[in-house]
């Protein structure tokens, strides 16, 4: 088992003590802010399944039917993720929103209550910060989107604390209100991993890599223009599809030299690039 796929299945386990914990203390308390925050843990246990499985097949080398290899599986899974952070939000605002038309709102709050959200913001920085580090050592989108998750999950949690304070003076309301607070979080980190995710999906060249590209191959001695060039993103590499132009009467030797030299200016700023360069005469 590999650095990816064994900080993937760690969170598999923290998520599943948050889950368990949460909707203990949430029954036992009446707290509908606790309860969305267990149904938010659960949420994450799924995706943090899911991430495990998706960064186990992502990381199987090319075949003959995926010859741009399996990353995108990856992104596949967050995008699933984004899908139930949203039905997630959609629940808990409606669950709120009743809790507040009917004025139920007898909550007990009780030092276990606290205990679990301050237990729960303890786990969740630490793997936030582990899934983090290794996600940017390896351009995984299915870990990137795992810290997402376990990152707005102390916001939340955060946002629960303040509703249980507000009731414990008296604030009856604060906790459905809290409780919306929570889903508000939800949804934005939906809406950041879903936006990167569609980018991914659809081939989108990430911000500023061509730009780049075409100034490195216009640098090398040779070229003369950049007549063509196809950038994306798959996981942590970066397939690179290049057309340039040269002097027409110079030798197949030389064009390759010159191809050869821009492969290597470009893999110093992308270590992680599968390139092909393509030599055209000028006209």
């Amino acid at each position: 088992m590999n650095k990816k796929q064994s900080v993937a299945l760690s969170s598999v386990f923290a998520s599943f003590a948050l889950t368990v914990l949460k909707l203990i203390v949430g029954l036992a308390t009446g707290s509908m802010g606790i309860l969305s925050e267990a149904a938010h843990s659960l949420l994450d246990l799924g995706a943090a399944t899911l991430t495990f499985f998706a960064v186990k097949v992502g990381d199987k080398e090319a075949d003959e039917r995926h010859h741009y290899g399996h990353q995108k599986v990856e992104s596949v899974s967050a995008l699933i993720e984004t899908g139930l952070l949203f039905l997630t939000s959609i629940w808990i605002i409606y669950e709120a929103i009743k809790r507040l038309r009917t004025g139920e709102t007898e909550i007990e709050v009780t030092w276990y209550a606290f205990a679990v959200m301050i237990f729960s913001i303890v786990i969740d920085y630490s793997r936030s910060r582990a899934l983090s580090k290794v996600a940017k050592e390896t351009k995984s989108q299915a870990l990137e989107a795992d810290a997402l998750h376990f990152s707005s999950d102390i916001y939340s949690s955060l946002t629960v604390i303040a509703g249980l304070v507000f009731v414990s003076f008296g604030v009856g309301k604060a906790d459905a209100i809290a409780a919306i607070g929570v889903s508000f979080f939800v949804m934005h980190a939906g809406y950041v991993l879903g936006r990167r995710t569609l980018d991914t999906l659809v081939d989108a060249t990430p911000d500023g890599s061509s730009q780049k590209i075409n100034h490195i191959a216009k640098q090398v001695t040779g070229v003369i223009s950049v007549k063509k060039l196809r950038v994306r993103a798959v996981g942590n590499l970066t397939f690179i599809d290049m057309t340039i132009t040269v002097n027409s009467d110079m030798t197949v030797g030389n064009a390759h030299k010159i191809c050869d030299e821009i492969e290597n200016k470009i893999r110093a700023s992308f270590p992680h690039a599968d390139i092909t360069i393509h030599s055209e005469p000028a006209v």
